[in-house]
């Protein structure tokens, strides 16, 4: 049984510089007439309570989204992990879960797969493996980690795979859904994405929704390229 939506809260990861996007604020950059943070929180918002948004700048902008914006307390872009330690300061549900702003797709059973994975096992969280590489922004996690998180971030830590294997966070199988995880780094991503949802295949089918067998060996691989959206 997943995780109730009260127990969670959404975090929407959209605090970093897109520096391979010439500076431009990828949440709000359109792919197919909409921001990408608008393709996110339609398919994040209904599997959680409520959602907060990690942004260090634009404020109004993701706050017409609907959802309350919280920015970095610490200074210099200190990447996700700092957003998702001032998502974990104004949240007061047991658990997070997080999400990029720049991978518009996220799979529609992210929580149920997540827990299922850390509940076999008891660990304090769960991120996502997409077959290739770990995907460490897409995690769930216990809000009782965050003294260990503001304790990381306070030696200088910023990987974020680095910290949530070091709290004993167990990896969940997504190699049967690898293009939830397709972000957007450059112009020629958006447009091939665009494309995509502009017309999709006629075969398309969410994958995250079919049954699944038992879910193959994990291969490590290296850490995502997720900066930071």
């Amino acid at each position: 049984m997943s995780l109730p939506p009260h127990a969670l809260t959404g975090v929407l990861l959209a605090g970093g510089r897109g520096l391979r996007m010439d500076g431009r604020d990828k949440g709000l950059m359109a792919v197919a007439g909409r921001p990408m943070a608008a393709w996110v929180l339609e398919r994040l918002s209904p599997q959680v309570e409520r959602v907060l948004i990690s942004a260090n700048r634009n404020g109004p902008a993701y706050a017409a989204f609907g959802h309350p914006v919280v920015g970095d307390a610490i200074t210099g872009h200190a990447g996700p992990l700092a957003g998702l330690s001032a998502a974990l300061a104004h949240t007061d549900t047991p658990w997070v879960i997080t999400c990029p702003c720049d991978c518009p797709r996220p799979p529609q059973d992210l929580v149920a797969r997540l827990e299922a994975a850390r509940r076999r096992t008891g660990a304090p969280a769960a991120v996502a493996h997409d077959g290739t590489r770990l995907q460490p922004l897409f995690a769930l996690l216990a809000s009782a980690l965050h003294p260990d998180l503001q304790e990381h971030l306070r030696r200088g830590g910023r990987r974020a795979g680095d910290w949530f294997l070091a709290q004993g966070a167990v990896v969940a199988d997504f190699s049967d859904h690898p293009q939830a995880f397709d972000n957007i780094n450059t112009e020629a991503d958006r447009r091939r994405l665009e494309a995509m949802l502009r017309d999709p295949p006629a075969s398309a089918t969410d994958l995250s929704q079919m049954p699944r067998e038992d879910p193959p060996a994990i291969r490590q691989g290296p850490s995502p390229t997720h900066p930071r959206a």
